[in-house]
């Protein structure tokens, strides 16, 4: 399910903000195809600068804050204190193990990772993806992206849309550990519609993001109550009927 919701979303905002598939269309004559209080919302033409009218090209890091995470050893774990997990490329892509690292909530709030964010791994296996393992701490190499202008639904695809080309660059580094700069975030280009426009937009495509961010809640809340109650299960401490009654 999610696979086809991404590929929605997806496929919504590719049309919309980057080919201007309905103001092409509108500029053609062609009929409108979306409901008429949206359609009414994308410009009839392109500017001379080849987007819609009104429309604004904005660099990557002017929509949203890449926050970095920080050298995590300074907020060591304390035994026999509550800790969290550190969050490093290797979590981004596999999830939180036995083997993961662990800090000390103490930790400044805004380097606090919560089910939501946004994660984008800017060295190494460049990667960006909603976190939904948990709570964790937001290690160095990682950007936490967020922003006060505009919701989540439009900075993370634009992510998205510019991902390919960062791998590229950070493939074509002659070192040990590839990597993009902030300078990389600065000249990737983002189009942004006027905020009333965004936020009808987002009525359409937020709905499909936040449904897949809940699936993966989900998920992981599942596959923690199976592996708790299956060694109870097979060592005859519960029953089968047991579990049933947990579970009504």
């Amino acid at each position: 399910m999610n696979e086809t919701l991404e590929a929605s979303a997806r496929a919504l905002f590719r049309d919309w903000f980057v080919d201007f598939g309905p103001t092409r269309a509108k500029a053609e004559g062609q009929p409108a195809w979306l409901a008429p209080d949206l359609w009414s919302l994308f410009p009839d033409r392109l500017g001379d600068d080849g987007v819609p009218e009104g429309w604004q090209m904005k660099p990557l890091d002017k929509i949203a804050e890449f926050l970095n995470g920080l050298a995590l050893q300074k907020y060591p774990a304390v035994p026999g204190e509550k800790d969290i997990p550190v969050i490093k490329i290797a979590e981004m892509r596999s999830g939180i193990s036995a083997n993961s690292n662990r800090a000390s909530p103490g930790l400044p709030s805004k380097y606090i990772i919560e089910d939501g964010d946004f994660l984008f791994s800017w060295s190494g296996s460049l990667l960006a993806k909603f976190w939904t393992g948990g709570r964790g701490a937001l290690n160095q190499h990682l950007f936490k992206v967020t922003s006060l202008e505009y919701p989540a639904w439009f900075y993370t695809h634009w992510v998205w849309h510019h991902l390919e080309d960062f791998q590229m660059i950070a493939a074509s580094k002659a070192t040990t550990m590839g990597h993009i700069q902030r300078g990389h975030l600065s000249a990737a280009t983002t189009i942004c519609p006027p905020q009333p426009s965004v936020v009808a937009f987002g009525e359409i495509i937020a709905p499909l993001q936040q449904r897949m961010i809940d699936n993966l809640i989900e998920s992981r809340t599942l596959a923690a109550t199976r592996d708790a109650l299956l060694p109870r299960l097979m060592s005859g401490e519960l029953r089968v009927r047991d579990v049933e009654a947990l579970a009504a």
